[in-house]
């Protein structure tokens, strides 16, 4: 019984960590972008990265635990790097007016390919010796392994084509209503 409390309490603990952890790079990057579209944007990438993990897990058949939970930590990080990659590109394109937002997209999702694929190609062989590895222990260390293998291995495909489609969504609802919202104030105002 106090072992089943202690690890119910490590497991909310962890979970409140995982939390506060996505709540921290969302205000982060909602404060470097002064905007909450494209955090947004970025952030959607961890669900995707979920699938892939849950995948991974089901696959191997391991359960859920605390090296599982840090591995989503860890793999949230990663993931929201790579959503970076993508959608600060498109936006350097689309300062100063130059290229429009569809231009951005067909440019910069194709250039960002190699860029993402090589740090999500290191870290995934960097795992493998730890998701593989034989030795006495080293079972206790695979689930993160797994854990971040598999969801990124399913994010990296489904980032590279939902975000650059979730961003020309995203950021046309927002101007749309930007355009509505101070047109229509301008306007009652005069």
């Amino acid at each position: 019984g106090g072992q089943e409390e202690a690890i119910a309490a490590n497991r909310r603990t962890i979970l409140s960590a995982i939390a506060l952890a996505v709540f921290m790079v969302f205000a982060v990057m909602a404060v470097q972008y002064e905007s909450f579209v494209n955090p947004l944007v970025i952030m959607i990438a961890i669900p995707m990265a979920l699938v892939g993990v849950v995948g991974a897990l089901l696959l191997t058949g391991l359960p859920v635990s605390a090296p599982v939970m840090l591995g989503l930590i860890l793999l949230a990080g990663i993931v929201v790097n790579n959503g970076i990659l993508l959608v600060e590109y498109i936006e350097i394109r689309r300062r100063g007016g130059a290229v429009g937002r569809f231009e951005a997209v067909l440019e910069g999702a194709p250039l960002r390919v190699r860029p993402i694929l090589m740090t999500v190609s290191t870290t995934v062989i960097g795992m493998l010796p730890l998701a593989f590895n034989p030795a006495e222990g080293a079972e206790l260390m695979a689930p993160l392994a797994v854990t971040v293998i598999g969801g990124l291995v399913l994010s990296t495909a489904l980032t590279l084509f939902v975000v650059p489609c979730l961003y020309m969504v995203m950021t046309g609802t927002a101007e749309r209503l930007r355009a509505r919202f101070v047109v229509g104030g301008a306007g009652s105002r005069a």
